[in-house]
């Protein structure tokens, strides 16, 4: 319990009076914490802390990367900054070993520094000094911060396009040089590699490596690819917006969560260019950026993120989880969150030049590919229209290529009215392309005029193709129910299918697998947007719950 002498012991609380110390010990919280847990975390409300015991280090993510920015002993504050200012927390504060702090709320210490303004004082001057010091935030902030990589690599090499959107997507500062660009071949010290080892990697302070599997990538730059532990209470496939919103909310509420990924965060939403009716950016977000703060936070709380790694198979019976390597993860749950794959178009000429120009999805990293070209855009849902409007902003032109005869009944009014207002967009309507032409790039598309028949060769610098998607479900464990088009059947559909063995019903997530449960667009559901896959990772979360509870009271349905 916290006494007046410990009040006092926190240097700007030691001029205090007996009754000021009394009234503090009432109303601050007593909290200790072991290593690694956090007092605070970047983001949070303002709060104010002294550091009794212990030592305390804050730390924030800079490029995808921990970073510590300094430390607490006994006798500091924490929350300067914050609780001055009113604002959420720069930093968070995590126990570098076991620690003792107690807590003020605002109000208490608002309370507080009317009564003894010497207080306030201390504390502003504390805040002043953390933001404009020598080692203040300013100054970290202001200091140059270096890429972590260098890709170089050829600018329409389809490695090179993966390779430059996984770091983007694990948010990763790379600089890209292009061997056949005389000022960037400069930047490369040292000789450049032989013709067939594009693209070649250097990690800053590190080493180079030529035509790396991702794998490799993520291990040189201390991603995570191996779990840190053997059990779990849910492991989540997928780090979409379903998956990693289930990873927010598992890791938050005290779960051992992990998530598997075998490409990079974001999923099929991260190839969207914008995002404009997602609740809470009246601006718009982009896929992309969507991703990365949902990755940010899922990683703050606690949850492992996997990347480069595959599920090889499920074990439905117990629940263990194979990975391609020969991992086995022990699992209490499983959240299938894994999306859904962009459908490919079989027309000549596309195999060839996939990431040479051709692309399916449109992720924000290809604008400097489109700067003063005329782009194409097959499709004619919201994606497709967000594409339009994000590429216009870079290219010459945009085109969407639409077989139908109108925008409005697949694309919402909203951005057909923009689409309306920008000059370099146009649409063709009940038009199909049939050809992709070029040696080492696309160069040109022929397209179809379905009235006429008639068909035309248009210039194209990129192709964004927006077509639909299909699940690719079938890894899956045959226990698992799926629709005829290979989505997992859920809740009241499992129970139409008589796969379902428990006497009660299944949750509305769960699968016919009990304690395995399925979210997203991987799930047979009419809604397919990026809401209401965020929503559904949280229900999941809600539903495991549910079911371990369950399982402890009748540990033979576990």
């Amino acid at each position: 319990m916290l006494t007046p002498d410990e009040i006092g012991l926190i240097r700007v609380f030691a001029s205090l009076g007996p009754a000021e110390r009394e009234r503090l010990c009432r109303v601050a919280a007593d909290i200790s914490v072991a290593p690694g847990e956090y007092v605070a975390h970047e983001g949070d409300g303002p709060a104010l802390f002294g550091l009794l015991e212990g030592r305390i280090e804050a730390v924030g993510i800079v490029d995808g990367a921990e970073r510590v920015y300094g430390e607490r002993r006994p006798g500091d504050v924490l929350g300067e900054i914050s609780i001055v200012l009113g604002l959420p927390s720069p930093a968070g504060f995590r126990a570098a070993e076991p620690s003792r702090v107690f807590r003020i709320e605002p109000h208490d210490y608002h309370a507080l520094a009317a009564v003894v303004p010497e207080v306030g004082r201390q504390v502003g001057l504390l805040a002043s000094n953390r933001i404009g010091g020598p080692r203040g935030l300013r100054s970290i902030v202001a200091e140059t911060t270096p890429e972590r990589a260098i890709v170089l690599g050829y600018r329409w090499d389809a490695s090179c396009s993966e390779l430059r959107r996984f770091l983007d997507r694990n948010q990763v500062r790379f600089k890209w040089l292009q061997p056949d660009v005389p000022e960037d071949a400069e930047q490369w010290s040292g000789a450049l590699p032989a013709e067939g080892d594009y693209p070649a990697v250097r990690v800053v302070n590190g080493k180079t490596v030529v035509r790396p599997p991702l794998q490799r990538v993520a291990e040189l730059l201390g991603i995570a690819t191996e779990p840190a532990a053997a059990a779990y209470d849910t492991v989540i496939v997928g780090a979409g917006p379903a998956g990693l919103a289930a990873a927010v909310y598992g890791a938050s509420e005290g779960l051992r969560t992990i998530v598997v990924e075998r490409e990079a965060p974001g999923g099929q939403a991260g190839t969207s260019s914008r995002i404009e009716n997602y609740l809470g950016f009246p601006s718009g977000v982009s896929g992309d950026e969507l991703a990365s703060r949902a990755l940010q936070q899922a990683r703050r709380l606690g949850a492992e993120i996997l990347v480069t790694r595959s599920i090889e198979r499920i074990d439905a019976v117990t629940r263990r989880v194979h990975l391609d390597g020969g991992d086995v993860l022990e699992a209490r749950t499983i959240i299938v969150a894994c999306g859904v794959s962009w459908r490919r178009l079989e027309i000549e000429g596309f195999d060839r030049l996939a990431g040479k120009g051709i692309f399916y999805g449109a992720a924000r990293s290809e604008a400097a590919n489109t700067h003063g070209l005329d782009i194409h855009i097959v499709g004619a849902g919201n994606s497709a229209g967000q594409a339009a409007l994000f590429f216009a902003n870079h290219a010459r032109s945009a085109t969407i290529i639409h077989r139908g005869d109108t925008l409005e009944k697949s694309m919402s009014r909203y951005l057909i009215d923009q689409l309306a207002t920008r000059r370099n967009i146009r649409t063709l309507f009940r038009t199909e392309v049939v050809a992709a032409h070029g040696d080492t790039s696309l160069e040109a598309i022929d397209v179809i005029d379905n009235t006429t028949r008639n068909t035309t060769r248009l210039p194209s610098g990129g192709l964004f193709i927006f077509i639909g998607a299909d699940a690719e479900t079938g890894w899956l464990p045959p226990e698992i129910a799926l629709d005829g088009k290979g989505y997992v059947l859920t809740g009241a559909d499992v129970r139409g299918t008589t796969r379902w063995a428990l006497d009660r019903d299944p949750y509305l997530l769960e699968t016919s697998v009990p304690g395995i449960f399925a979210c997203g667009d991987v799930r047979f559901s009419p809604v397919k947007r990026v809401a209401a896959a965020v929503g559904e990772g949280s229900m999941a979360i809600a539903f495991v719950h549910q079911y371990l509870r369950e399982a402890e009271v009748s540990p033979a349905h576990a």
